[in-house]
């Protein structure tokens, strides 16, 4: 299967402390099963809104810059 229907695996990720506080916030908030779940609706999210990915992904947020 490929695609939407393929099987979730999972993937280490690093994050920073407020991402990570702003993922469980949402997660709380929204009553979603992980964080794993608002990361895939974020993901999703961007991939619906293909006509802005500029906006999400060039422009450049440096809340704290690596």
């Amino acid at each position: 299967m490929e695609g939407r229907d393929a099987m979730r695996e999972e993937h280490e990720i690093e994050l920073k402390e407020f991402q990570k506080d702003y993922l469980a916030r949402i997660t709380s908030k929204y009553d979603l099963p992980d964080m794993g779940k608002a990361i895939r609706c974020l993901i999703d999210y961007a991939i619906e809104m293909e006509d802005h990915e500029v906006e999400i992904f060039k422009l450049e947020r440096c809340h704290s810059c690596d």
